[in-house]
């Protein structure tokens, strides 16, 4: 597959093979923070306008993608779980989720969801082995569509628990888009025994936030992407959080590895887990 960031520069058309590449994607802006390759021209510049205004965004997107692994560790590792629906999932990094999982249970089965079309063709080629692993094509606003998926019911069994991972993706979604009735959708889609999985940027009343926020704004990613940690606590309802609850992603049972643990713009990102009974 050509490099997106390759086939973006200088001045290249707004649509590659059926991409528009004249907006930025959450997921080939994620890509971009963590080092990857998977990008376009309009993605590095709204990237770099993040890391301009705040230096430590990189360090952010990291804790967070730190944070999804020692979540499944948990999910699979400590509670058993070998069914898993990511949301929301991104492109292919250094220690997917499934790798983790499939690493501890080699039976787990994985559903990978994004709505960007460079992540269903990149998963599909690096799964192309896997017969536990799928990716499937579909957006968060239309949870149903997700989890009536002749592929999704194919792959995971809906009368047994699973986990259902949100990394990183509420957050760009609108206040008019039902974010709380969206997360509410998904848990009456599952069984009790099953976990759900959020992170995502948060609000701790410092101008760092706001200033991220108003870049995701401006470049089409969300207006409320910084939400304070007690809004995001109602995703929970209902459900019953995993010690140590939700908390910035650097005091979630943090590993030894965990990047730059002590820096205080941890606290703009948050994570946790939520048991439903």
């Amino acid at each position: 597959m050509t490099n997106p960031s390759q086939a973006a520069a200088g001045g290249a058309s707004p649509a590659v093979g059926g991409i528009d590449t004249s907006v930025p994607s959450i997921a080939r802006v994620y890509d971009y923070l963590l080092g990857g390759k998977h990008y376009y021209e309009v993605d590095r510049v709204a990237s770099e306008a993040m890391i301009d205004a705040v230096p430590e965004t990189t360090l952010l997107a990291a804790a967070n993608r730190s944070f999804i692994r020692r979540a499944v560790r948990f999910l699979v590792g400590e509670s058993g779980i070998d069914q898993i629906l990511d949301i929301g999932s991104g492109l292919p990094t250094a220690g997917n989720v499934h790798e983790i999982a499939q690493e501890i249970n080699p039976n787990t089965r994985i559903v990978y969801v994004d709505k960007d079309p460079i992540v269903l063709a990149n998963g599909r080629a690096l799964l192309s082995a896997n017969e536990n692993t799928i990716v499937i094509t579909a957006d968060l606003r239309d949870p149903e569509a997700i989890f009536e998926n002749p592929e999704t019911r194919r792959m995971l069994d809906f009368d047994r628990p699973l986990a259902v991972i949100l990394g990183g993706i509420l957050m760009h979604i609108e206040d008019e888009e039902d974010p709380l009735g969206i997360v509410a959708t998904i848990r009456d889609r599952l069984p009790a025994g099953s976990y759900l999985v959020h992170s995502g940027c948060a609000d701790p009343g410092e101008p760092r936030a706001r200033e991220l926020n108003q870049i995701f704004y401006e470049y089409n990613m969300g207006s409320r992407c910084f939400r304070p940690t007690e809004e995001q606590a109602e995703f929970f309802t209902g459900l019953e959080l995993v010690e140590p609850g939700l908390t910035a992603c650097s005091k979630w049972r943090p590993s030894f590895d965990f990047p730059d643990p002590d820096n205080p713009a941890h606290e703009m990102v948050i994570g946790g887990i939520g048991r439903k009974s």
